[in-house]
């Protein structure tokens, strides 16, 4: 039925399917905010509600896709924003900028290569191999990069939603179980790790957590557009 509605009227259609993407994600944020439980993430409650409503429907995925790509394309502005708390954390963290570039380009690089590695060791699917290696930036820079770098970038998109679903639901509790407890290295790790979703979570732990995972977010993301385009290429040339 749907399917027919999509074919015979795409405007409607796209709107229909917008709608429903952001009323679902309203609505697992107010129950988020209502009972404060980690594991009421919006985006994953988003998904659990909208993977079974499209297979009841027979709406694919790209149909899905075409249909919400104004959601896609709001994701470039939302680069600009990131700049914000960089600007407003200024002063507190320019005494340590030498330090934190140097500690995420090697975490950067040790992700990348490890990552890569394994998924052609273990899949041996090029394609794959570069989607999984950049799972651990912000979404519009990772499809971007794995689009650039031939990758699939549908699976970019799903590595990097479960790498902040994860960072976000466990990474505070691990890193203080293995005893970091700093305010700056927690929001290093996670805002590094799992971006946007892990570091909303960080927010609320204290200013200086978010401030500092929104500046590892920031420089993260900025950091892989410059090594990944010069670094996974020559990954790939030792597979070939």
């Amino acid at each position: 039925m749907l399917t027919t509605f999509i074919a015979n009227s795409p405007i409607l259609a796209s709107i229909f399917i917008t709608l429903i993407t952001i009323a679902t994600y309203q609505l697992a944020a107010r129950c988020q905010q209502k009972w404060q439980y980690i594991w009421l993430n919006p985006m994953l409650i988003s998904i659990s509600i909208l993977v079974p409503f499209l297979l009841l429907t027979e709406i694919n995925y790209q149909q899905y896709s075409d249909n919400t790509q104004i959601l896609n394309l709001l994701l470039e502005p939302a680069i600009v924003a990131l700049g914000l708390p960089l600007y407003q954390q200024f002063k507190q963290i320019r005494f340590y900028w030498r330090e934190m570039t140097a500690i995420l380009v090697l975490g950067i690089t040790v992700v990348i290569v490890v990552s890569f590695i394994l998924a052609m060791w273990m899949i041996k699917a090029p394609e794959i191999a570069v989607a999984l290696s950049l799972k651990s930036v912000t979404t519009p820079i990772g499809i971007t990069l794995t689009e650039q770098l031939f990758g699939d970038s549908s699976i970019t998109a799903f590595a990097i939603l479960i790498a902040g679903l994860f960072g976000a639901l466990l990474g505070p509790q691990w890193l203080s179980f293995i005893g970091i407890n700093s305010a700056k290295a927690q929001g290093l790790a996670i805002g590094s790790a799992s971006h946007v979703i892990g570091t909303a979570v960080l927010v609320r732990k204290s200013a200086e957590h978010g401030a500092y995972s929104s500046v590892a977010l920031i420089l993260s993301a900025v950091l892989t557009a410059l090594i990944s385009p010069w670094l996974i290429p020559l990954l790939q040339q030792l597979f070939n």
